[in-house]
């Protein structure tokens, strides 16, 4: 029998007004094989639940626990020497209003404690972005405002800023064999390929510097394939996800609201990227060879991450799972078509 190596799984950033339980049993009746709750749905009495509690649940639902979603508190911590108010929503209210530098050592106390967590599950890959650590002007990606001048250098400023923020938290994820995957994103500290290898230059090579590949983000000129063929080696983990770009408006405008956007997250089906070239892709480059051998499983989890402008997330999610499925969970090919040509 074809060998598969996928499953389908959802993600839970975007369902974080369920509990864990909720969200469960939410993506189970979904068809999800595996789930990647985000990290606040791990939270309980102004801390974290238990390894065996999160292991009860799942194992009560039949479902894998294929990492946890911690975007939000790495980016705040890369993000907080900004200022920025737009960190406060992913901070406890009393944190928000603390010092820029109380914020930062919060947020590094917690994310020691997730990890801590996570190795307890067995958990060693942690889908997450690193946050403006070279500063907003170059998060624009647009040099106005002039990066460099004869007094200072943004770029080489956010270098070192980013290698002495991180050190911590990268020494502590490698202490835990853990692999801290960012995904590739505007407005992060990595917004393409080119700028992932940059982090891991300045880092010598640090093997916890890992991709989080989501192609749904690749809507200003360089293509998923290029920019994930580019980080091929540190794909270990992956999100589904898709958009459209409508043609005529400007990728940049200020328009809050989700339907006044040129680029708009959609269901997976229907949207501007062929998911079946991504997943064929992923295994070219070795992500679910890669996933399984440093988790110990026999299939790699394609996670779904879907939104939309207009549909109901519960509605876009099952949707997605379905899809991913049955489209994308296929078995693969053993040898070439052409060898069984003429037997």
């Amino acid at each position: 029998m074809a060998k598969v190596v996928y499953h389908p799984s959802v993600e839970g950033a975007q369902h974080g007004a369920k509990s864990l339980a909720e969200f469960l049993d939410y993506a189970k009746a979904s068809g999800a094989a595996g789930a990647q709750p985000s990290n606040y749905m791990l939270e309980k009495d102004g801390g974290l639940m238990s390894a065996q509690e999160i292991k009860d649940l799942f194992e009560s639902r039949g479902m894998r626990l294929d990492g946890v979603s911690c975007h939000c508190p790495f980016w705040v911590h890369t993000t907080a020497w900004t200022g920025s108010p737009s960190i406060r929503p992913f901070l406890p209210a009393d944190v928000a209003k603390k010092s820029v530098e109380e914020i930062e050592q919060w947020t590094e106390d917690y994310l020691r404690r997730l990890m801590d967590l996570c190795a307890e599950l067995g958990v060693k890959i942690l889908p997450m972005f690193w946050g403006v650590a070279f500063g907003w002007e170059l998060a624009t990606g647009y040099p106005w405002g002039f990066w460099k001048g004869a007094d200072y250098d943004l770029l080489e400023e956010g270098k070192e800023r980013f290698v002495k923020k991180t050190a911590k938290l990268r020494e502590y994820a490698n202490k835990l064999g853990m692999y801290l995957c960012h995904e590739i994103h505007p407005g992060t500290a990595a917004m393409c390929a080119d700028d992932f290898n940059l982090l891991v230059e300045i880092c010598d090579g640090d093997k916890c510097l890992a991709v989080n590949a989501d192609p749904s983000h690749c809507w200003e000129g360089e293509d998923w394939e290029t920019r994930f063929r580019k980080v091929a080696d540190r794909v270990y983990g992956c999100h589904v996800k898709n958009h459209v770009v409508r043609p005529g408006l400007p990728l940049r405008v200020m328009k809050p609201n989700w339907p006044d956007r040129a680029m708009q997250f959609v269901d997976i089906p229907s949207g501007d990227l062929n998911m079946v070239r991504y997943a064929e892709m992923l295994i070219d480059i070795g992500y679910p060879a890669r996933y399984c051998q440093v988790m110990g499983t026999e299939t790699a989890p394609l996670v779904v991450e879907a939104e939309s402008a207009f549909r109901d997330i519960d509605a876009t999610s099952a949707n997605g799972i379905a899809y991913v499925r049955d489209y994308l969970c296929f078995p693969i090919a053993e040898a070439s078509f052409e060898e069984g040509m003429g037997a």
